[in-house]
């Protein structure tokens, strides 16, 4: 026995390195640059430790705007990309000819770079001198005035950050969703039939507790992703995201280290520390959530 768990500890050993070196050092790190006042970056001293780093970024309007934004994102995303992919993998569980062909569709977006993607968005949502963009087209058509989705109003340019991260997410929900009900035994459909069961009442009380894991796995992992978003932001508003107004919390973190305003690693991992805290609670919750919710 004692044999047998040396070289279960021996077989560990190679992930156990690198999780100490890339995750867990790392993360030491930045707590103690978070702690470190008046850091300098060149001749790498600061002169004195204290809470001030998070003083600073929790007074500072960019950060404060970045977390808005980042919630913004958070609460309309997670929800909603969730609950469409159910409904389109329902959908697409129920059809049997073409039902691959509708899979690879709807899951091309997820291997689809995600800046080109967003160059899709750019031209379908921007108004330029020369266009005002297919989407205005379209609302023209309803007798609506054209909107800058881009460069305009705050809740135009959110509405389609929202929009392509729910057009770059929902691919992988689909796909999971999808694989778990084909995962349910069938069994339980049949006998359910067989009472005279409503499809509503066997999709409430059979089909959604049956997927009911994969569903929590999505949502968590939806708000861990959300919390870190920054490419999606990138790809349709530019680098220069406090400009726009734009910006989220690891870009906030981007900007501090190697922005125009950069330099500063203490501030930095200050607000890694606060996203940090964020998602550790957001994700405690979900646990405490998923006891009662979750049938295993």
């Amino acid at each position: 026995m004692n044999t047998n768990k040396k070289k279960a500890w021996l077989y560990l050993l190679p992930a156990a390195l690198f999780l100490v070196c890339f995750l867990v050092y790392p993360l030491i790190d930045v707590f103690v640059y978070s702690v470190e006042e008046g850091y300098n970056f060149a001749s790498q001293t600061y002169f004195g430790t204290g809470f001030y780093n998070f003083s600073y970024v929790l007074h500072d309007p960019y950060f404060l705007q970045a977390v808005k934004n980042t919630f913004i994102l958070v609460i309309i995303t997670v929800p909603l990309s969730t609950g469409l992919a159910l409904l389109i993998s329902v959908g697409l569980s129920s059809i049997r000819p073409l039902r691959d062909l509708f899979q690879t569709i709807y899951f091309l977006p997820y291997v689809t770079n995600t800046l080109a993607v967003g160059l899709v968005f750019m031209i379908l949502f921007q108004k330029t001198e020369y266009t005002d963009g297919l989407v205005n087209l379209m609302l023209g058509w309803f007798g609506a005035g054209p909107v800058d989705f881009i460069d305009g109003p705050y809740w135009a340019k959110m509405f389609v950050l929202c929009f392509y991260t729910i057009w770059i997410v929902m691919p992988f929900k689909i796909l999971v969703l999808t694989s778990a009900l084909a995962s349910v035994n069938q069994d339980y459909y049949k006998a359910a039939r067989v009472d005279g069961t409503p499809k509503l009442r066997i999709f409430t009380k059979i089909t959604l507790p049956m997927i009911s894991p994969m569903i929590f796995y999505l949502v968590i992992t939806g708000f861990i992703g959300a919390f870190k978003a920054y490419s999606d932001a990138v790809a349709l508003f530019g680098t220069d995201l406090n400009a726009a107004g734009m910006n989220t919390i690891v870009g906030y973190v981007y900007d501090m280290l190697y922005g125009d305003s950069g330099g500063y690693p203490s501030y930095a991992s200050a607000a890694a520390v606060l996203l940090f805290a964020i998602v550790l609670t957001i994700t405690c919750i979900n646990l405490l959530v998923s006891r009662k919710k979750v049938e295993y």
